[in-house]
């Protein structure tokens, strides 16, 4: 039995897979190793793993992460599956190669994650050739819930929304300056903070300045990471995440005014990636 999973700094999506190809598929925290140690990795898969999975039993674990930008993040997490499932193999690799395998299988091309973060690549159907840095919430991540959320903070703060709408986001949320300045300083996981406000854009899409602000986000991913690959108008967009799949239609429309077809937009990689792994068990 093997197990593969697909690990965003929000959640991670498992599916276990037995000889007979049969899949269960269940859920766990995201496990990003910028953000979690080892420890706190074995403590949320004790308490989260479901208690019909029979961990002797597994003999291989695949899991994809975001944040597995080395070695030695990989192994924080690495060491964590080891000890939780004793008798498997560990691989542990990105979140972005699981995503290329899951859109283009063995085939080349570019593939992008558009969730809590951003991620992109040139793929050759076997590893990722060439990536441009996202450079994570801070200084990046153009186009993610956090840079969405990010902005609707900081318009909020000074009293920069549209009529109305301000007064709709204190009532949903009810937090003051002080809270929200404490959740990004003093809290773990401020990322994971500023992409659950993108839902805020998604509700009220109704409203222009929600879906000026996601568009305004997709165009400057565009302008500072898909303009920068060598012949990106040479590939389909494909892209795989909540945020890309639920503003699927800003998405194509900024992708199309940039000469670049769409080709695959899904919401998790999970399914397609037990697909590409289908055969190990």
């Amino acid at each position: 039995m093997i197990l593969i999973a697909d690990g965003g700094s929000t959640k991670s999506s498992w599916c276990q897979l037995d000889e007979a190809g049969n899949r269960v598929h269940f859920n766990t925290e995201g496990y990003n190793p910028d953000f979690i140690d080892t420890a706190g990795v074995i403590a949320s898969l004790n308490k989260n793993l479901p208690e019909t999975l029979h961990r002797e039993e597994v003999t291989e674990v695949f899991y994809y992460g975001a944040g597995v930008s080395s070695a030695k993040k990989a192994e924080v997490l690495a060491q964590a599956m080891r000890q939780v499932f004793p008798q498997a193999k560990v691989t542990v690799d990105h979140d972005l190669l699981a995503s290329a395998r899951a859109l283009l299988g063995h085939k080349p091309g570019f593939a992008a994650i558009l969730g809590t973060g951003t991620n992109s690549c040139l793929y050759d159907g076997t590893r990722i050739t060439h990536n441009v840095d996202s450079l994570g919430y801070f200084l990046g991540d153009e186009g993610s819930g956090s840079f969405i959320g990010k902005r609707l903070l900081r318009d909020y703060l000074r009293g920069l929304l549209p009529d109305g709408l301000q007064e709709i986001f204190q009532e949903e949320f009810k937090l003051t300056r002080e809270d929200i300045l404490d959740r990004l300083y003093n809290q773990p996981l401020p990322n994971r903070f500023l992409a659950s406000f993108a839902k805020f854009t998604y509700d009220h899409n109704n409203i222009s300045y929600c879906r000026e602000i996601v568009l305004q986000g997709f165009e400057t991913f565009f302008e500072n990471i898909v303009r920068h690959y060598p012949n990106y108008q040479d590939y389909t967009f494909n892209c795989i995440g909540s945020v890309g799949y639920n503003f699927r239609d800003a998405l194509v429309q900024v992708a199309k005014s940039h000469d670049m077809e769409v080709g695959k937009i899904i919401r998790s990689p999970i399914d397609d990636l037990v697909t590409f792994h289908e055969g190990k068990a």
